[in-house]
């Protein structure tokens, strides 16, 4: 019964080791082919994971994820886009009252403690979703850079040129492009589901409004 009520978190858990782990072995390939291709020692596998080659195209991506979630639940706080099934209704813009958000006097017996108290552990536990996306985007973005200022020094070097500093690399447009790269494609996954759900369904998923539904209707999911 647990593994059935926690389905979806274990099914996607699974998918992103397995994708990281097949990740690992197809960037060692490359990785050793590039070193051959220039004259050098090849690396084994627990070298390479720990190396900042390898830690830079996961934190890049990962990075770009968490953003794209910090932006869209800030977003759908204040913004809304009629017969979307990703949005509030129009109307319904905002934080909410007390009484919706079932908090203080309004929350339940069953109610987290934190949303029953007031002061900073309401409010810390009020934005825990939002704070928590912008601090693994902020993290993941640090270790992006610094593996990827390593990673660019690294071919500096091979090539006779001159190292940067870790300032001057995230001002570089070497950073930006890696960067950007990732960020647009985020940017229009999201805004492709808001759009595209207002006018399509899937029966029998929450992403999707009730396949009768009208296309005007911000419904249920169905």
């Amino acid at each position: 019964m647990g593994m059935r009520r926690h389905g979806l978190s274990i099914a996607f858990g699974a998918i992103f080791l397995l994708a990281l782990l097949g990740q690992s072995f197809a960037g060692l390939a490359v990785f050793n082919d590039e070193q051959v291709a220039h004259g050098d020692a090849t690396v084994g596998y627990v070298d390479f994971i720990a190396s900042s080659s390898f830690l830079v195209d996961v934190a890049e991506n990962w990075q770009s994820e968490y953003l794209q979630f910090f932006l869209y639940i800030f977003a759908t706080i204040w913004l809304v886009q009629q017969g979307s099934p990703e949005s509030k209704k129009p109307g319904e813009e905002g934080i909410g009252t007390d009484e919706q958000q079932q908090v203080h006097e309004f929350a339940k017996a069953d109610s987290p403690q934190w949303a029953k108290v007031r002061g900073w552990r309401h409010v810390l536990f009020s934005n825990s979703l939002l704070l928590t996306m912008g601090v693994i985007f902020v993290l993941s973005w640090l270790a992006q850079s610094l593996a990827g200022v390593t990673v660019y020094n690294d071919e500096q070097l091979q090539h006779g040129e001159q190292t940067i500093g870790w300032l001057e690399y995230v001002a570089s447009a070497e950073f930006w492009n890696r960067t950007l790269q990732n960020w647009q494609s985020e940017f229009l996954a999201v805004g492709s589901m808001i759009a595209l759900s207002i006018y399509l369904r899937q029966r029998g998923s929450p992403e999707s409004k009730p396949v009768g539904t009208p296309h005007g209707t911000a419904a249920e999911s169905g």
